[in-house]
């Protein structure tokens, strides 16, 4: 293969690619081969870095093809001399933790997922004890997979099954044991409490059995708990209608406490309240910062471009926080507060709406469970004040309205044309009346609507990867995001290569 069609798995941070057939235009591009050589790849990456004989940690989500994937990646490693640590069924978050484990002592690790992504996808993720990859390792790692010159090894590395996912549960039992610190019932801080665990058929379900389970808490009623990288009953993703209406019922049905929600990897998730109430999105950040903010008064708020002008007054001026707004993208939102660190501007908490949480204390590594485990220890202190987890947000603005709109570009150069619009749309916004720009701002043009029939905001950006402006609408009353359209609609019919209809 070539570099540029080594590319064209890259995912940003990731490695993602098709990995089975079944849909129609799809073809594989992700195949035993192709793991091989990236298996052989990583092993001399880590050379490179400084690792003479390293060893690796590797770990799937349920998926079809991840058994096939992981024997090809475990092939190439064991070829280079890598001696192999095979965790089965894992998360994206724990894999991280193998590195961090000093009974463990492996050098990297790997965790093959796609995410929420459809069952013939698959990929993966790569950890080193100071984090995942990030975009410039995805690409040193494909120019070497480029370069397909592995010299091999006499003998081979050999291969060692650990049963991870355990340890890592055990982590995070200790974690809620100690924060909830209560003497009475120490060993069993949950005890009392319903919670209920929906893992969408992926990796997730352990944390129904080994972390709830040893805590006391009841979990009769969890759903989806056994791995099927068919997802049979719904897409694990806490971005999905479908996925958050399922736990709803499912709360509601059984009269659960509070409903936990995981994506395939469990490096995401949400939550769902007494009432069958989806906490998500801004909520979620709103409610994971009344936390954080409690234990760092003061301390800076990251999150990425598209949340609510709502949750900016709620963290500023309801919880003492600064909010600052970036880019879409996890890591890019987790790399910025780590640079506000490193200026002295104390940052704990950077989360994206999509429910990537990453926090400070926990390596910033974002991790679903962790996030969840934060949650689980202020629902059992705060039970014993005779209040619930969500009267942290009971001043939280409710959003009226919310939509997003992908707009297609259909020219040759379209990040040249986007970048245009996104100026000429700038100069256009400056001129309305009732709206004004907002700034600072970091990605693509978010225009503030204080007209009293749209009382919202608009963000319209440029897709880093794909044809397409992703436009984010919010609104305050109701029929503010049509009132907004019908103004926004006519300045964006000027710019002939974007594609509006799906505005109508």
């Amino acid at each position: 293969m070539k570099l540029e069609d080594w590319k064209k798995l890259q995912n940003g941070s990731d490695i993602r690619g098709v990995s089975l057939e079944g849909v129609s235009g799809e073809n594989v591009n992700l195949t035993a081969e192709v793991a091989e050589i990236l298996g052989e790849s990583f092993a001399a990456w880590l050379v490179e870095k400084g690792f003479e004989t390293p060893v690796v940690a590797i770990g799937t989500d349920s998926r079809i093809t991840g058994p096939m994937l992981k024997e090809a990646f475990m092939k190439g490693l064991m070829g280079q001399g890598v001696d192999v640590m095979d965790c089965g069924l894992a998360s994206t978050p724990a894999m991280f933790m193998a590195c961090i484990d000093e009974k463990m002592e492996v050098d990297g690790a790997v965790m093959l997922t796609a995410s929420h992504l459809p069952f013939n996808r698959n990929g993966m993720k790569f950890f080193t004890d100071r984090g995942g990859f990030d975009k410039q390792d995805i690409n040193d790692l494909l120019q070497i997979a480029a370069g397909g010159s592995f010299p091999g090894s006499s003998p081979p590395g050999g291969v060692e099954k650990v049963d991870f996912i355990s340890v890592y549960a055990g982590i995070l039992v200790n974690k809620i044991r100690e924060g909830v610190n209560d003497p009475e019932r120490y060993e069993l801080p949950l005890v009392g409490l319903k919670i209920i665990v929906d893992a969408g058929n992926g990796a997730g379900g352990f944390f129904a059995h080994k972390v709830l389970v040893p805590l006391g808490a009841d979990i009769e009623g969890s759903q989806f708990l056994e791995p099927d990288g068919h997802f049979p009953n719904h897409v694990p993703n806490p971005e999905d209608n479908d996925a958050m209406e399922s736990i709803s019922t499912a709360v509601k049905r059984t009269g659960a406490d509070l409903g936990i929600i995981f994506d395939t990897d469990v490096d995401r998730a949400a939550v769902v309240d007494a009432g069958g109430k989806a906490i998500s999105r801004n909520e979620l950040i709103a409610l994971i910062s009344a936390v954080i903010l409690e234990e760092h008064p003061g301390s800076v708020v990251v999150t990425d471009s598209i949340t609510s002008t709502g949750l900016k007054w709620f963290i500023e001026e309801e919880l003492g926080g600064v909010h600052h707004r970036f880019k879409r993208g996890y890591k890019n939102v987790i790399n910025e507060s780590k640079r506000l660190n490193e200026e002295g501007k104390e940052s704990w908490l950077a989360i994206e709406t999509s429910g990537h949480a990453a926090l400070k204390e926990n390596y910033f590594l974002d991790d679903g469970a962790y996030l969840v485990a934060k949650l689980l220890i202020k629902m059992a202190l705060l039970k014993n004040e005779n209040r619930s987890l969500t009267n942290l947000i009971d001043h939280m603005p409710v959003l009226a309205e919310s939509r997003e709109f992908r707009l297609s570009l259909t020219c040759g150069d379209f990040q040249d044309y986007g970048n245009n619009i996104i100026s000429e749309l700038q100069e256009m916004a400056e001129k309305e009346d009732g709206w004004s720009v907002e700034k600072p701002n970091y990605e693509g043009i978010r225009v503030k609507c204080i007209d009293s029939s749209e009382n919202g905001w608009f963000l319209l950006r440029l897709s880093l990867h794909d044809p397409l402006m992703p436009l984010n609408i919010e609104s305050d009353v109701e029929g503010g995001v049509k009132a907004i359209i019908s103004r926004l609609g006519q300045l964006l019919k000027e710019f002939e290569y974007l594609d509006t209809s799906s505005l109508s």
